[in-house]
């Protein structure tokens, strides 16, 4: 048996899992690199990286979620947006996974989540893949050795991928199942190779616990100015809207690509890792991301790379668009040593809308912010999810539905708490269409986004004119320097400006419809921002 600590082995009969063959608990990454080619489960790709195949599953499948409907931990979790698994399903489907794994090979990591002390949790990852340990060794944030020697999991997570769920035996959909119990602290997770699913699994688990400590769960990425940790900007957004992409800005330390709480002491990353899409990864607009691709250990996932030189083709999406790459946040030159700093100066929720009417940005009151938090109006990216094959708007509520346990509302009241006591400036920033909508405008160049954001970070925005738009309510620059001026009008970006109202008229109405929800928990400055058909 390789041991990393004493007797590893007893870590898995605490919790049930009897009869495991080897287990190779907490090894180093080069360790998992040799670990992962020796088993076969990767070849190795530019610069020492490791190129997998996640296999049936290339993005989350969130039809198969479920939370155990079990007391007290039921009271709060919304069951509105959320799938109840009953207990007595639950323990089958635990049982069978674990005798599943007798006589079998597990990988065991023992990491922590959450940057700051006072709110972190220790997460215990067992799973049959090596390249999954290496993946979560990258995306949490790693023990030392005296942590480890008095190590106890505040949080299981359990994954085998080669373990096909039952639905008439274990109460779910397919194959494929993510349970997760805040009562019993474990996650199961059978039938799919996506290592998505362990990182936004924990996510979810967080998102349960950490409201009730008053610290805002927040499904954003997040930089300082350099130099100075009290100049925060976040960013909100589902994954393909530009989260990790602009976040990773040369000129500003990263504290992180994805999650992170908001508490009095400031902001702080959940993870120790980034998770970045890499369809069109290009070299000049995203140099610390595509270089972190040719890095050692870093683990790319569905890319088709050329047989011989093994070298990546960022273009090709013919096993999925959904590629992706998982590395350390050290691989990032300007990334945070502590993944900690201030408050929040500045608050941006990013959409991709597929619409194409929304401007590239726009100021929001207070209120407004809270509005759009809570609406979530986005796209969901092509092969982020199963059988998402292009960008389908959507409202996914706190622009991270399917990890929000709670109702959304209980988040929206934290986040308008943050916002008053820190005075953040708000913004929306459509990363979508213009000129048309999906499949007849253009996507907004990345540059603009760029331009734009770096002038609300130094604070040049703030000081523009600017004009309400009399259906979204929002105020939005009348010009902007460095910025082709037709794109804060996008209704003079369309060719037809008739189809333009009747597009804003739908959207108008979908937001309206899906507000309605909300009319009882939200305040009336919050209602008075609700958008309504013209």
């Amino acid at each position: 048996m390789k041991v990393g600590l004493v007797n590893p082995n007893q870590t898995l009969v605490k919790i049930g899992v009897l009869g495991v063959s080897t287990v190779y608990y907490n090894f180093s990454t080069p360790a998992l690199v040799e670990l992962s080619l020796r088993r076969g489960e990767g070849t190795v790709g530019p610069g020492g990286s490791l190129l997998v195949s996640t296999g049936k599953c290339t993005g989350r499948s969130p039809d198969d979620k479920f939370i155990v409907d079990e007391s007290p931990a039921a009271d709060g979790v919304c069951w509105e947006g959320n799938s109840a698994m009953p207990e007595d399903d639950f323990e089958t489907l635990r049982r069978d996974m674990f005798a599943h794994l007798r006589g079998r090979d597990c990988v065991v990591q023992d990491l922590h989540c959450g940057a700051d002390p006072a709110y972190r949790i220790n997460v215990r990852v067992i799973t049959s893949l090596a390249w999954h340990g290496l993946f979560i060794r990258h995306l949490l944030r790693r023990v030392d050795a005296a942590g480890l020697m008095a190590f106890v999991p505040d949080c299981t997570v359990v994954n085998c991928p080669e373990f096909e769920a039952d639905p008439s035996r274990h109460g779910c959909n397919s194959d494929v199942v993510v349970a997760m119990s805040f009562e019993r602290r474990m996650i199961l997770i059978a039938g799919t190779g996506y290592a998505g699913e362990i990182k936004k699994s924990i996510f979810s688990y967080l998102n349960y616990t950490l409201p009730e400590l008053g610290v805002m769960p927040m499904h954003c990425s997040a930089n300082h100015a350099t130099g100075d940790p009290n100049d925060v900007a976040v960013f909100f957004g589902l994954s393909g809207t530009g989260k990790t992409t602009l976040s990773a800005d040369p000129r500003r330390t990263l504290i992180g690509d994805d999650e992170h709480g908001w508490s009095d002491n400031g902001t702080f990353n959940m993870e120790g890792g980034c998770y970045a899409k890499t369809l069109h990864l290009d070299p000049v607009t995203e140099p610390d991301i595509h270089a972190a691709t040719r890095k050692f250990a870093t683990v790319i996932e569905n890319m088709v790379c050329d047989p011989d030189t093994r070298e990546p083709d960022f273009d090709d999406d013919s096993i999925t668009a959904n590629m992706r790459c998982a590395y350390p946040l050290e691989y990032i030159t300007s990334a945070s040593a502590t993944g900690l700093a201030g408050q929040p100066r500045h608050i941006v929720m990013l959409t991709c809308d597929a619409f194409g009417v929304l401007p590239p940005i726009a100021r929001l009151t207070p209120a407004q912010a809270v509005y759009h938090f809570l609406s979530g109006f986005t796209s969901k990216a092509a092969g982020t999810e199963r059988g998402v094959v292009e960008p389908q708007p959507t409202f996914s509520a706190c622009f991270g539905a399917p990890f929000m346990p709670r109702r959304p509302d209980v988040y929206g009241r934290l986040l308008g708490k943050r916002i008053a006591s820190s005075g953040a400036s708000c913004w929306l920033v459509n990363t979508g269409w213009t000129g048309g909508a999906y499949g007849e405008g253009s996507r907004l160049p990345i540059d603009t986004t760029r331009r734009l954001l770096s002038l609300v970070l130094d604070g040049t925005l703030e000081r523009a004119a600017y004009r309400k738009d009399d259906k979204f309510k929002f105020s939005v620059p009348v010009s902007v320097a460095g910025v082709d001026n037709v794109l804060l009008r996008p209704r003079d970006t369309w060719p037809d400006a008739a189809a333009f109202d009747r597009q804003t008229a739908k959207l108008l109405r979908m937001f309206s419809a899906n507000f309605a929800k909300y009319d009882s928990c939200v305040g009336q400055d919050v209602l008075a921002e609700k958008l309504v058909d013209c």
